[in-house]
């Protein structure tokens, strides 16, 4: 009996797009937290189209740079099974958002604090159309610079690829980070082992 040869990767979704995303899956800040920005930005292909049905995932620790331990995100209700969103309280650190007919997505968190050498960042995980395997990334908001500058992934990247790991601030705590997926502006992605 021969063994049996592994079957190939197959693109992720759409589907995902209908049974993934959750009310509030932008809204991963209090209300009202002193510390809450917004960060948004488009989806695009290799052409630079936007991407609609996208699916985005930001995990983050809070201002103090520790990753929050709270459950909730998706709170079930025991007696129905029915969802009933974040508590309004806790900061889980998580937010799930699609992709809209614009390519265009946005999540409201906490600032990120520095963890250890690196710069604050969130962490993204992309899924797409035409993605065999969803994507790592990382999103370092503009300051501090020097926290930049000392960070070891952005350091051992050329600059204009590094570039494209930092968003850019727009007023009212507000940063844009868009994803290219391919072509000459490319977000570095990252492997994980």
């Amino acid at each position: 009996m021969s063994t049996p040869r592994p079957t190939p990767s197959h693109t992720v979704g759409p589907f995902y797009g209908y049974a993934l995303p959750f009310p509030g899956g932008g809204e991963t800040a209090p209300p009202g937290d002193p510390d809450t920005i917004t960060v948004h930005g488009h989806v695009l292909d290799g052409e630079g189209t936007a991407v609609p049905d996208a699916l985005i995932e930001i995990w983050g620790p809070g201002p103090d740079g520790e990753l929050p331990r709270k459950g909730g995100s998706m709170r079930r209700d025991p007696v129905t099974g029915g969802f009933l969103g974040r508590n309004g309280v806790d900061f889980t650190g998580f937010g799930r958002v699609p992709t809209d007919a614009d390519g265009h997505w946005a999540v409201r968190t906490l600032r990120p604090g520095a963890r250890g050498e690196h710069a604050p960042y969130l962490s993204v995980c992309v899924f797409a159309r035409g993605l065999t395997h969803h994507l790592f990334t990382r999103l370092h908001l503009p300051e501090p610079a020097d926290a930049l500058a000392a960070d070891p992934l952005l350091a051992s990247l050329p600059p204009a690829r590094a570039a494209t790991l930092v968003a850019r601030a727009e007023p009212h705590r507000t940063f844009r980070f868009d994803i290219r997926l391919q072509g000459a502006d490319e977000t570095v992605f990252l492997e994980f082992t």
